[in-house]
């Protein structure tokens, strides 16, 4: 009977898990650690399983949240949150929605373990400021105030989003032609000027340990890596061998269509746009194995 009570709320736990630490290895270990302690309860006395089951993800995904800041601090290169497909089974499974958006979590970086977690249950699961200060121990009044300062911060840095997902999937499609094609007008016209790349090769493979900024400087490096050197330079980069070949799908990704570059029946790469006003302010390029190993 208690295996059926947590399995009922897996998939919840693990959407509160991975909103709060940003990769699925993190969530699971924490959902799999709240199944310990559960098991261990005296079940029978828990009068609300869900309510107890969040507070208990919840704390674990905030400790372990604490312990990982100073691997992520000595980090190579730029940190992105690992991607997850959003396709409607999938989304369905791990109750995926918008707040799951890459430019959303990488936000949520910024924020406090406590900020953090209070955002989470608040705007992704709507739940009462009272039972956000049960889970993560402290007072109503606290949570509400870590809750405001929490949003004011995200809703100053995160990307306004003005295009639907018909049109954001049209201008993914068109940036990566323009990208294979090395169009360098093609490009430029679609990146706004201040537009920025942001690579997350984790030091694993070769990608950019900084960010690009500027749409010159983006241009030439995606129309860099079109040319054969550059596709040989991409090839060896992701470790890809030549035989491979690249192919590129365009998928739903953190709840936002991606281009998914696969080579050799593996994911090497992901590409994830921003978009504002039709033009591309930012791209995240996914390479780190390590992130890509459950697409």
């Amino acid at each position: 009977m208690a295996v059926e009570r947590f399995e009922e709320h897996r998939d919840l736990l693990t959407g509160v898990a991975y909103r709060i630490l940003g990769t699925v290895a993190d969530a699971e270990d924490v959902v799999q650690e709240a199944w310990l302690r559960w098991s261990g309860a005296d079940t029978a006395a828990v009068d609300n399983d869900r309510a107890y089951l969040i507070k208990v993800t919840t704390r674990l995904a905030i400790d372990r949240l604490r312990r990982i800041a100073s691997r992520r601090e000595s980090y190579v290169g730029q940190w992105l949150p690992e991607p997850v497909v959003t396709a409607a089974d999938v989304a369905e499974r791990v109750e995926l929605t918008t707040s799951v958006e890459l430019a959303l979590l990488v936000v949520l970086e910024t924020l406090s373990p406590l900020e953090r977690a209070v955002f989470v249950l608040r705007e992704a699961f709507a739940l009462p400021y009272a039972e956000i200060g049960e889970a993560i121990g402290r007072s109503e009044a606290t949570a509400r105030q870590l809750g405001r300062r929490a949003k004011q911060h995200v809703e100053e840095g995160r990307p306004r989003f003005d295009v639907d997902r018909v049109r954001r999937r049209e201008i993914t499609e068109r940036f990566i032609g323009a990208c294979s094609d090395g169009d360098l007008d093609g490009l430029i016209a679609m990146l706004a000027a201040d537009a920025t790349l942001v690579a997350d090769g984790g030091g694993k493979i070769k990608a950019p340990l900084r960010t690009i900024a500027g749409r010159e400087k983006v241009t030439r490096f995606l129309t860099s890596i079109a040319t054969e050197a550059g596709v040989r330079w991409f090839m060896d980069a992701v470790g890809a061998a030549a035989a491979d070949g690249l192919t590129v799908q365009f998928s739903d990704v953190n709840g936002a269509p991606a281009a998914v570059v696969t080579a050799g029946g593996r994911v090497v790469t992901v590409f994830s746009l921003v978009i504002r006003d039709g033009l591309i302010e930012t791209i995240y390029m996914i390479a780190n194995p390590e992130k890509l190993s459950r697409l």
